[in-house]
């Protein structure tokens, strides 16, 4: 790896966790309805207002060692686990896409699926504000590729259109209205071939991993998708093309 390169990486990832903390401010504040602009951050605790020196992302929780500076009460590791997982979510997307504005378009992806999974695996429901996010980075991108846009389009409504079928038939009991917007706004990122890629895996991953919880952890039937969604979407835009590639190789 050439030291250009490799700068890249290491300002990609900071920049991520940079932007990883505040998506906890949105996971925290989203389902409360509450601003995510205005009001300083402060102890979930004892209330107090965090330093400067409290916000500095990954190193003000490790220097802390995971407790409040004034009540000394435990933070939750989300907040680096957040913030470390956004910068490598960023890495990745500068991978697969290099210098480009699909770098930018990636990491936006990625930080708002990110963000839609812990507030929904939380509170079964996936927050307006990140659909939305989804879908003007779909509507980005599909201006970006516009010679592809029949794919784009159809991506918008192929698996949306399922889940809504869904969505109407169970009563809101098999699937979300959150769910249908999120693959929309994805289907329109990814294009058609992705998307579907993009579901197939992420009903393969709840399947596997909730029933595995259910049998290990006794937990219960109910399940948030969204997560698996989102894991799927991310998986079919870092490497969806090459597996798909090599998987019709095979025959």
């Amino acid at each position: 790896m050439d030291p250009l390169t490799l700068f890249n990486y290491i300002l990609l990832f900071l920049f991520g966790v940079t932007a990883g903390s505040f998506l906890n401010v949105c996971i925290l504040r989203l389902p409360e309805g509450e601003s995510i602009v205005t009001g300083p951050s402060h102890c979930t605790s004892c209330g107090a207002r965090l330093r400067w020196w409290e916000l500095i992302p990954l190193a003000s929780w490790l220097a802390l060692r995971g407790r409040c500076a004034r009540c000394h009460s435990p933070i939750s590791p989300q907040y680096p686990l957040i913030e470390a997982a956004n910068g490598v979510l960023w890495m990745l997307a500068y991978h697969r896409f290099g210098l480009s504005f699909d770098t930018l378009l990636g990491c936006g992806l990625a930080s708002a699926l990110l963000t839609a999974s812990v507030i929904d695996a939380r509170t079964r429901e996936i927050p307006p504000g990140t659909t939305i996010a989804v879908a003007v980075l779909g509507a980005l991108r599909l201006f970006l590729h516009l010679s592809d846009w029949p794919s784009h389009l159809l991506g918008l409504v192929g698996v949306s259109g399922i889940l809504m079928l869904i969505l109407l038939l169970s009563g809101g009991a098999a699937v979300g209205g959150g769910d249908v917007k999120l693959m929309a706004g994805a289907g329109l990122f990814l294009g058609l071939r992705l998307t579907l890629f993009a579901f197939f895996l992420g009903c393969l991953l709840g399947s596997i991993i909730h029933l595995t919880r259910m049998k290990l952890c006794g937990a219960g039937r109910d399940l948030a998708l969204g997560p698996y969604l989102s894991a799927g979407i991310l998986i079919a835009l870092f490497w969806g093309d090459a597996l798909l590639t090599w998987y019709f190789g095979l025959f």
